[in-house]
């Protein structure tokens, strides 16, 4: 690598976030994820070649601005729920994603190895990513692996790998693009066969995938097991309307006279929008809700072989000799209980069964570390609704009392490929997404929600279907294709029929093996890493006092 100064590594770090940037979706170009790592990769090379240029944790500095600016650029569109959640979110996680290429620095320092050194980066890089899934602090959104969300048809191979399988992808061909490159750029000669070894591998890494995943897009077949789903869009303001409209205006909402021309009796499925019912039910007094009894008329008049899917903000009572969980609230001096955001299940007849949202947002949803902070959990951001820690369900809800098993998955959930798996192992043959996508108003944040629960048609091959209150509200199939969508923010009705699906997909099967695997190799690494650099302190240290 030739010097650089330093004003050159920061517009390097800088063209990296802007090329990740660019590739995402949903109007972005895919295909730049492919170099957009080259420019940091180019970085973090001259600090490595360079030590006594650069002070301590130089890496993590020109990192840092590189996944700064990426994140704000992708990830702004929090501002318009929150204003804190997102410069903790953009803040916070860029300094981790900095920290995992510091920690690769230090590790190879150590190692004193560059073959293992160049490919340390991509093992610790998927460990975080594997591990940023079950903290407080949660936030996968930028899992390089989701940024072919609007390009299924290049990954179709997700049904094997996840997304993580996605982002060893991109970091093996940034990487090999770059070792083909930085020879050229130091103005050194590479010989013929490393040359040759590089392009052919480089080409038979982006050609397999990708000619394996055409070829299993263009020849998928659906069995045919068609499930005839209606799909509510009320379009309730989260800001004004949501939390304030009375129930019968929110059962106008739902069935307008759109929704009561496209129902019927061959209905299998109606499902409505996270968070749409705001009676305060108590769950173990549904038979007392208006809301619950308005549903089960209109599906006696319109629909009654039909079954009912919707969001909504429950409560439950704690027995009285029933632990005092973390998310319990003081209901008076001897009485607590819970708070869910909740998917419920119902038909004309029986008593709804529910499941609770159990991948919780931080901060609004969920304190982190509730634990140790509990005291200060009335500060958590107040967006409408239940605030606080609620509470979640154990097991991955299969309801089975409709036509096909189905299950209900809740906003963020949607985001997770690895527990979404939980509800298609546990028997669910469709998958619902439910959502409130307002809070981020029209800008990429809802649009990029809408796309990922492409990637999860994908990895499951369980066909989706989509209630958002304020759009995208849509129909996946299991190719991951949308097949038809509304409009957002517009109040609407849509009707189709997607087939159901029992096969179980290697990934359902495996789960996030191979983040689970970089995780147990950067630990190996890590480990020998610190007992080199303690060896190395140690004889620094003999060597001074023999002197």
């Amino acid at each position: 690598m030739p010097d650089l100064k330093k004003k050159h590594l920061i517009l390097l770090s800088l063209l990296s976030a802007l090329l990740l940037g660019l590739a995402w979706p949903l109007r972005g170009f895919p295909f730049l994820i492919f170099i957009a790592l080259i420019p940091l990769l180019m970085v973090v090379e001259q600090i490595r070649q360079n030590p006594g240029r650069f002070r301590l944790m130089a890496t993590f500095r020109y990192s840092y601005i590189t996944f700064l600016f990426w994140n704000a650029a992708t990830t702004y569109w929090i501002w318009n729920s929150t204003e804190i959640g997102a410069l903790f979110a953009i803040f916070v996680n860029s300094l981790l994603m900095a920290l995992v290429v510091q920690l690769s620095a230090f590790i190879r320092h150590n190692l004193k190895n560059n073959i293992v050194g160049i490919a340390i980066l991509p093992v610790l890089w998927i460990a975080f990513e594997f591990l940023h899934q079950d903290w407080d602090l949660s936030w996968t959104w930028l899992t390089f692996g989701n940024v072919f969300a609007s390009r299924v048809s290049w990954v179709q191979w997700y049904e094997f790998t996840g997304v993580h399988g996605g982002s060893l992808w991109i970091w093996v061909i940034n990487i090999l693009l770059f070792q083909l490159i930085a020879p050229f750029l130091s103005k050194k000669k590479m010989c013929v066969f490393g040359r040759n070894f590089l392009i052919a591998a480089l080409f038979l890494t982006f050609a397999l995938p990708s000619t394996w995943s055409l070829w299993r897009y263009y020849s998928y077949e659906e069995k045919q097991n068609p499930v005839d789903i209606v799909l509510l869009q009320p379009n309730l303001n989260p800001y004004t309307e949501e939390y304030t409209l009375k129930v019968h205006e929110v059962m106008d909402r739902l069935f307008t006279t759109q929704t009561k021309s496209i129902v019927d009796s061959t209905v299998d499925f109606i499902v409505a929008p996270e968070s749409v019912l705001q009676e305060g039910m108590f769950e173990d007094e549904f038979q007392y809700s208006l809301s619950v009894r308005k549903i089960k008329e209109f599906l006696v008049e319109f629909a009654p072989q039909s079954q009912f899917v919707s969001g909504a903000g429950t409560f439950r009572m704690l027995k009285p000799n029933e632990p005092i969980t973390a998310a319990a609230r003081r209901y008076n001096s001897h009485s607590y209980y819970e708070a869910f955001n909740t998917a419920m299940f119902l038909d004309s007849l029986g008593i709804p069964v529910v499941y609770h949202k159990s991948k919780l947002v931080a901060g609004v949803e969920q304190m982190p570390f509730v634990h140790l902070i509990k005291p200060i959990e009335k500060l958590a951001i107040d967006l409408g609704g239940t605030v606080g820690t609620l509470g979640k369900s154990k097991d991955r809800t299969v309801y089975t009392k409709g036509k096909v098993p189905v299950s209900a998955v809740i906003c963020y959930e949607s985001v997770y490929g690895e527990f979404v798996t939980e509800f298609v192992a546990n028997g669910a043959q469709i998958i619902f997404v439910i959502t409130n996508d307002g809070w981020w108003k029209n800008t990429g944040g809802h649009r990029q929600h809408f796309v990922y629960s492409r990637l999860r048609a994908v990895e499951t091959r369980r066909s989706v279907a989509r209630a958002a209150n304020t759009g995208i509200s849509c129909f996946i199939n299991q190719r991951g294709d949308v097949i038809q969508q509304t409009q957002y923010w517009t109040r609407d009705v849509i009707r189709n029929k997607i087939n159901a699906n029992d096969v179980i997909t290697f990934y359902v099967r495996h789960g996030d093996y191979i983040g689970r695997a970089m995780t147990v190799v950067s630990g190996i690494l890590m480990l020998i890493a610190l007992l080199l650099y303690a060896a190395n302190r140690i004889g620094h240290r003999k060597t001074h006092l023999k002197g």
